[in-house]
C-alpha cells in the first residue's frame, strides 16, 4: 500500500473516531495493522474479552512470529487458564489446555507439563510460583505491565503504537478544500451554493441574473478565498485586517522572518536540533481578506466535544466547512449563565484593610494563605489571610541610591510618588519581586513569619517596570523584566548579573510570560502596541510577531499544567477580551464571552484548577470555565468592588484575592478554603491558650509553643527577662527524700547534637500526612495531602554497605522509568481536607492507599493502579492489613463504621458499629486475635477477630475544662509483646492493657503546652517517639513513658522556618533501628533522625521514681521564647 493510502486510512480512522463508530475503528485497526490502540487493548484485556484481544492482536502479530509474539500470546492464555481454575471450572480449564496452550508444548515441554499439573490442585496457588497470585483484576494488570513491556519491544509493532499528529477533523478540512475549488472553477458561481452530495463534483447551475459574487458567505461553508486561487497554508506575509474585531487565524509561529520589520527578527530557523518551540514554530496562515467572510470558530463541536482516545492533537481546523457542523455559542447570543460550581470561590471569607489601593496580589505557592500585596504607593503588605494578620508593611525605599542611575535620581527628585505595577513570589516561595513605577526591581527572600530581607536591587529599565516574573532557563533561577524602554531583561535572580536583553518591540512591552514546553524554555511578551512576540534564550530575536486581540493592554497566561494558553487585553476603547491560543498554529482558538461592553480600566484575569477562567470587570469577578465560550457566573463579591479589581487565585484555587473600594481586599473562598481558614484558626487559638507566666504567654502568643517545664523555673523567666532563656537546660529534680540525687533531660537544640536529614524533593507538596518505612528498611513511603505517593530509596554502595536507611546519607526520591506518580482517587473530595490512610503488605510489593476517594491498590515497583474499590461515601479513613490473611483488610470509614473486607472476592464480610465518629485508628494483635479501635469521638473498642464482636469499649478520659472543639485523632499501635498498646491523643500518650481495657501509664499535656500531632513505638517497643504542633520531638521510655531526650526545633529546622508554624504532622519509626525515627512535616518536607555516633541512643531513662505519683511526669518546655527570636 502506497505511503499516501496509508496516511488516507489514518484520516478514515480519525473520521470514524470523531463519529463515535466505535466498532468500525477497531476493526480497521485492526485489517490494516497500522495503528496498535495500546488504550483499547488495555480495556479488553481488563474486561477479559480473550476472544476479541487476541484477534486484535492477529492484526499484528500470530504466535510463532517471533519470541515477543509468543511470549504475548502464551501470557494471556496462561490467565484465562488460570481464571477457569480460580472460578473452579475445569472443563474450560481443559478446553484452554487442549486448544490453546498446548501449541506451546513443543517450545517448552516441562512448561507445559507443570501447567497441566495445576489441573490436580485443590487451588493453584499451591503452587510455589503462583502463590503470590491476587486476585482476578490484579492478576490481569500485573499481566498488563508485562504485555506492554513486550509490545514495545517486538520489533513488529515499531511505529505502529503512536498516531500521527493531525488537525481535527482533517478529512473533512480536505473535502471542503476540495469543495472550495471545485466551487471557484464553476462558470457561474453563486452566492450561496446547496451542495447535497460528494458522489459527484460539484458545480453551480446556470445563472438567472447577474453573476454572483465568487466567495460564498454560507455559514456552514465558512470563508472561501477569492476566486484565483485558495492560499498556500505555508503563505507568508503580513496580515490584512477583517470585519472581526479579534481575527481567528492570527500569524503562526515564525521560522523565517515576518514581513513586518523589526531589527531584531531571527533571519532563519532555529537550530536547537529539536522542535524551535512548541508544536515548531510553524509558518503562518494568511487569512483571505474579503471581510464578508465568516470564518466559524473553533468552539465547533469537533473541536470541543470529540474525546480524542488515539492522541489526535487539538488545534483550530481550516476556516472553510463544507460538511454540516454546529458552533454553540456563537449563533444564538448569550445563554443564560449557570449556575456557579460550589469549587468557585465566592464567599467573602476575610475582609483587609490594606491602606493604599492594591495594583497587584500574589499567593505565596506553598503557603496557601499567605498575600502578597503591592500598591499604588509603593507600599508592600504581607497579610497571613487565615488570622487576618498584616505580618509586614514596607513602604517604598531606594535601598541604595547612590547605586541608581542619574535618570532614576532625577525621575525620583520630580516625582517622588512611586506606585507597585506587580508582585510575585519564586517558584518555591523563598523569594519575591516587585516591579515599580520607576525603573527600579527590588527583590526579598522570605524566611517566615515577619522575616523579610533585602536581597538585590536593580535597577533594571528607562521608566517604569511594567512586569517581573521567575523562570529557571538552564536549571539557573532567573528574573525577567519588561519596561517602557521596549526592552525585555532576564537577570541572575542571585547575583542580579544580567544575562540576556531582547529588544524588537516597538512600543513598551507591557507584561512577560515565561514558559516551557518539549525541552525548550521561551518567553511570550506584550507590548502596548497590541504585539505579540516569543523570545529564546539565545539573544536571536523574536520568533513570532502577532497581534493581540484589543491591541493595548495584554497579558498572557498558561493553565496550571502548562497545557493551554490564555490571553486577556483591553482595548484603548474599553473593550475586553480573553481568548485561547492554538500554540501549534499561532491563532485565536475561542474567545469567550461575557464583557462589559466598555470596561472601566485595565481588566486583570487569573486561571485555576485547569478549569476555570476569571477575571475582574463591571464591579463584579466574572467566571468561564476553559471548554465554553459562554459567560459561566459573576459575581460582585457582596459589592464595593473596583470597577476592574485586581484579582489573584492561591495554587490550589480555594481562596481569591480581590481588590475592593477604599483600601480593601476580599477574599473570597469555597468550602475547601473555608476549611483551610478554618483550620488556621483553630491552629492559632491552640497556639494562644493562656500560660503560666508572662514569658510562656509571649512564647504561646507568637510561636505556637508554651512552657512544658513547671518543674524548674529560672530566675530570669521569673523577673521577665528571657534574653538568655535559649541557654537554659530545664533540670527535672529528684523530688525523693534522697537531694542530691538529680537527672538531667538530654537536650537536643543544635544540629550538631543528633544526625538530622531532609530528604531531597523533586517534587514540592504541601503537607505530609502518612507516613512509613517498608518492612526492609530501606525505603520512605509517604503520602501527601494532595493525595500523591512520595518514595525514597538507599542505595547500596561504598558509603552504605547495607543500602538501609540512614541520616548519614541521603536517598533518591524514586520514581519508575515510566515517570507516573502514585495517586489515589479524590474525585469527590479536596484531597487536602480528606483524611488520607495507607497500608503497607507484609513484602512491601502493595501499598493500599486512599484520600477521600476510592481506596487504590498500587504495585510498590511499578507505580500502576491495580485495582480500586470502596467509592464514598463513606470514604475510608484508615487502613489495616489482617495479620495472618493479607486478603482481609480492616477498613476505618468516616461515618463510624469498620468494614471488614476481602479483596480476594471483593466483598464486605462485616460490618462494626461501635464509634460515634469517624474512625482514626486500628490495630491486630495475631496473639490476641483481637482488633482494638479508636476514634475522633477519644473511645477504643476491642473486637474479636473470630466473630467481629465487640469485647470490651472505653471512652478516653480528656483534661477537664477541655474545650469541646473539632474532633481531634486518637491513634492506636500494639506494642511488641501483642498484648499491650499505646494510645496517642493530643491531649495525651497511654499505654493500655488489652484484655481488660486498663489504662497502665499516661502521659498528660499540659493546659498551656502545644498538642501531641502524633506518635510510636521503635521497633523494639522500649521507646515512644512524639511529636508536637511547636515543631518540638519527645522521646519517651515506653516501659514508664518517662520523658528521656527533647529535640528542639533549631536541631533540624533552619533559623528561617523558626517562627512559621512548621511541625511535624506524622512520625515513622524504622523496621530494624529501635534509634531511628523519620517525621513528616507541615512543609511537604521529610526528616530523618538519629543520635550522634557517639551516644547511639536518645539520651538517658529517667530514674522510676521521678515525676508525680500517678505517672504522668511534667511535659517539656519550650527551646526558645518569643523574645529570642531577631528583631524584624
Amino acid at each position: 500500500m502506497s505511503s499516501l493510502s496509508r496516511e488516507l486510512v489514518f484520516l478514515i480512522l480519525q473520521f470514524l473516531d470523531e463519529e463515535k463508530f466505535k466498532e468500525t475503528v477497531h476493526k480497521l485497526e485492526q485489517e490494516s495493522g497500522f495503528f496498535f490502540n495500546m488504550k483499547y487493548f488495555e480495556d479488553e484485556v481488563h474486561n477479559g474479552n480473550w476472544d476479541e484481544v487476541e484477534k486484535y492482536l492477529s492484526g499484528f502479530t500470530k504466535v510463532d512470529d517471533n519470541r515477543y509474539s509468543m511470549k504475548i500470546f502464551f501470557e494471556i492464555r496462561k490467565q484465562k487458564y488460570l481464571e477457569a481454575l480460580d472460578k473452579h471450572d475445569r472443563p474450560k480449564a481443559v478446553e484452554i489446555l487442549v486448544k490453546d496452550l498446548k501449541v506451546f508444548s513443543t517450545f517448552n515441554e516441562e512448561l507445559f507439563k507443570e501447567i497441566t499439573q495445576l489441573l490436580t490442585l485443590e487451588n493453584f496457588r499451591e503452587n510455589e510460583q503462583l502463590s503470590k497470585y491476587g486476585d482476578t483484576k490484579s492478576a490481569r494488570s500485573i499481566m498488563l505491565v508485562e504485555l506492554k513491556k513486550l509490545i514495545e519491544a517486538n520489533p513488529l509493532f515499531r511505529d505502529k503504537l503512536q498516531f500521527p499528529t493531525l488537525r481535527n477533523s482533517r478529512l473533512r478540512t480536505l473535502i471542503n478544500q476540495s469543495l472550495n475549488w471545485q466551487h471557484q472553477l464553476c462558470k457561474n458561481p453563486r452566492p450561496n451554493p446547496d451542495i447535497k452530495t460528494l458522489f459527484v463534483d460539484h458545480s453551480c447551475g446556470p445563472p438567472n441574473g447577474a453573476r454572483a459574487p465568487s466567495p460564498v458567505s454560507n455559514p456552514l461553508l465558512g470563508g472561501l478565498p477569492k476566486a484565483g486561487g485558495f492560499p498556500p497554508l505555508g503563505a507568508h506575509g503580513p496580515f490584512q485586517p477583517t470585519a472581526s474585531p479579534v481575527p481567528t487565524p492570527l500569524a503562526g509561529w515564525m521560522s523565517s522572518p515576518s514581513s513586518v520589520p523589526h531589527p531584531a527578527v531571527s533571519a532563519g530557523p532555529i537550530a536547537l536540533g529539536g522542535p524551535s518551540i512548541p508544536a515548531a514554530l510553524k509558518h503562518p496562515r494568511t487569512p483571505p481578506t474579503n471581510p464578508a467572510l465568516d470564518y466559524p470558530s473553533a468552539e465547533s463541536e469537533h473541536v470541543s466535544k470529540r474525546t480524542r482516545p488515539m492522541g489526535i492533537s487539538e488545534e483550530v481546523s481550516l476556516g472553510v466547512n463544507m460538511l454540516p457542523m454546529s458552533f454553540p455559542g456563537q449563533a444564538h447570543g448569550h445563554s443564560p449563565a449557570f449556575k456557579a460550581p460550589d469549587d468557585l470561590p465566592k464567599t467573602v471569607a476575610r475582609t483587609l484593610t490594606q491602606g493604599s489601593s492594591p495594583m497587584s496580589m500574589d499567593f505565596h505557592p506553598i503557603k496557601q494563605t499567605l498575600l502578597l500585596v503591592g500598591t499604588n504607593v509603593g507600599d508592600i503588605g504581607l497579610w497571613e489571610v487565615g488570622s487576618r494578620e498584616r505580618l509586614v508593611q514596607k513602604t517604598f525605599k531606594v535601598w541604595d541610591i547612590s547605586k541608581c542611575s542619574m535618570p532614576l535620581q532625577a525621575a525620583l527628585v520630580k516625582e517622588p510618588v512611586v506606585s507597585v505595577n506587580r508582585v510575585i513570589w519564586s517558584p518555591d516561595g523563598s523569594l519575591f519581586g516587585v516591579a515599580y513605577s520607576r525603573h527600579i526591581v527590588q527583590l526579598y527572600s522570605y524566611h517566615g513569619g515577619e522575616d523579610m530581607r533585602q536581597h538585590l536591587e536593580i535597577d533594571a529599565h528607562v521608566g517604569g517596570v511594567n512586569d517581573i516574573s521567575f523562570s529557571t532557563p538552564n536549571k539557573q533561577l532567573c528574573v525577567i523584566t519588561c519596561g517602557d524602554d521596549k526592552t525585555i531583561k532576564v537577570w541572575d535572580a542571585a547575583t542580579g548579573v544580567k544575562r540576556h536583553t531582547f529588544e524588537g518591540h516597538e512600543a513598551p512591552v507591557y507584561s512577560v510570560c515565561p514558559h516551557y514546553k518539549e525541552n525548550i524554555q521561551f518567553i511570550f511578551s506584550t507590548a502596548l502596541d497590541g504585539k505579540i512576540k516569543a523570545w529564546l534564550y539565545d539573544n536571536m530575536g523574536s520568533r513570532v510577531d502577532y497581534d493581540a486581540p484589543g491591541r493595548w493592554c495584554t497579558t498572557m497566561a498558561y493553565s496550571a499544567d502548562g497545557t493551554r494558553l490564555f490571553s486577556c487585553g483591553t482595548s484603548k476603547d474599553g473593550e475586553s477580551y480573553i481568548v485561547e491560543w492554538n500554540e501549534s498554529e499561532g491563532a485565536v482558538k475561542r474567545t469567550y464571552q461575557g464583557f462589559h461592553k466598555r470596561s472601566l480600566g485595565v481588566v486583570q484575569f487569573d486561571t485555576t484548577k485547569n478549569r476555570y477562567l476569571a477575571a475582574g470587570d463591571d464591579f463584579s469577578i466574572k467566571f468561564w470555565d476553559m471548554d465554553n465560550v459562554q459567560l459561566l457566573t459573576a459575581i460582585d463579591g457582596d459589592g464595593g468592588l473596583q470597577a476592574s479589581p485586581r484579582i489573584r487565585f492561591n495554587k490550589e484555587g480555594s481562596l481569591l484575592a480581590v481588590s475592593g473600594n477604599e483600601n480593601v481586599i476580599k477574599v473570597m473562598a469555597n468550602s475547601d478554603g473555608l476549611r483551610l481558614l478554618h483550620t488556621f484558626e483553630n491552629v492559632s487559638s491552640e497556639s494562644s491558650k493562656p500560660a503560666i507566666n508572662s514569658l510562656a504567654s509571649a512564647a504561646a502568643a507568637t510561636s505556637a509553643a508554651a512552657d512544658r517545664s513547671a518543674n524548674v523555673v529560672s530566675i530570669q523567666a521569673m523577673n521577665g527577662d528571657a534574653r538568655n532563656m535559649v541557654d537554659v537546660k530545664p533540670v527535672i529534680t529528684e523530688e525523693s527524700n534522697d537531694k542530691s540525687k538529680i537527672w538531667k533531660l538530654t537536650e537536643v537544640s543544635e544540629p550538631s547534637q543528633c544526625r538530622s536529614l531532609r530528604l531531597p524533593e523533586n517534587l514540592r507538596v504541601a503537607k505530609i500526612s502518612r507516613l512509613i518505612f517498608t518492612n526492609s528498611g530501606n525505603t520512605i513511603l509517604a503520602l501527601a495531602s494532595n493525595a500523591i505517593h512520595l518514595l525514597w530509596k538507599w542505595q547500596r554502595n561504598e558509603r552504605n554497605a547495607t543500602g538501609k536507611a540512614t541520616a548519614s546519607l541521603p536517598p533518591q526520591q524514586w520514581q519508575p522509568a515510566s515517570g507516573i506518580l502514585m495517586t489515589n482517587d479524590a474525585a469527590e473530595n479536596n484531597p487536602e481536607e480528606a483524611v488520607p490512610c495507607f497500608a503497607l503488605s507484609k513484602n512491601d510489593s502493595y501499598v493500599m492507599s486512599a484520600s477521600g476517594g476510592k481506596i487504590s491498590l498500587f504495585n510498590m515497583m511499578t507505580f500502576k493502579t491495580m485495582a480500586t474499590f470502596m467509592p464514598p461515601p463513606p470514604a475510608a479513613t484508615f487502613l489495616a492489613f489482617h495479620p495472618q490473611d493479607n486478603n482481609i483488610i480492616a477498613i476505618g470509614m468516616d461515618d463510624s463504621t469498620i468494614q471488614i473486607y476481602n479483596v480476594r472476592v471483593d466483598e464486605v464480610k462485616s460490618k462494626l458499629k461501635g464509634h460515634s465518629k469517624r474512625i482514626t485508628g486500628l490495630a491486630f494483635s495475631n496473639v490476641l486475635n483481637v482488633l482494638v479501635s479508636s476514634g475522633a469521638d477519644a473511645q477504643l473498642c476491642v473486637w474479636n477477630t473470630d466473630g467481629w464482636e465487640k469485647q470490651r469499649s472505653k471512652v478516653l478520659p480528656l483534661p477537664q475544662g477541655r474545650p469541646n472543639t473539632a474532633p481531634s485523632d486518637t491513634r492506636v499501635q500494639f506494642h511488641q509483646d501483642q498484648a499491650h498498646f499505646l494510645v496517642v491523643h493530643e491531649t495525651q500518650l497511654a499505654i493500655y492493657e488489652t484484655t481488660k481495657l486498663e489504662c497502665m501509664k499516661q502521659w498528660p499535656v499540659r493546659e498551656s503546652s502545644a498538642p501531641i500531632t502524633h506518635a510510636t513505638f521503635s521497633c523494639d517497643s522500649q521507646l515512644v517517639y512524639a511529636s508536637f504542633m511547636d515543631a518540638t520531638i519527645c522521646v519517651f521510655s515506653s516501659a514508664n513513658l518517662r520523658l528521656r531526650c527533647r529535640i528542639n526545633p533549631s536541631a533540624y529546622l533552619p533559623a528561617s522556618l523558626s517562627n512559621s508554624n512548621v511541625h511535624p504532622l506524622v512520625i515513622a519509626a524504622h523496621p530494624q533501628e529501635p534509634n531511628m525515627f523519620a517525621v513528616g512535616l507541615s512543609d511537604g518536607g521529610v526528616h530523618i533522625f538519629e543520635p550522634v555516633e557517639s551516644e547511639g541512643k536518645w539520651g538517658v531513662a529517667p530514674p522510676a521514681e521521678n515525676g508525680s505519683a500517678n505517672g504522668a511526669v511534667a511535659a517539656p518546655s519550650v527551646g526558645a521564647s518569643a523574645s529570642d527570636q531577631p528583631q524584624r
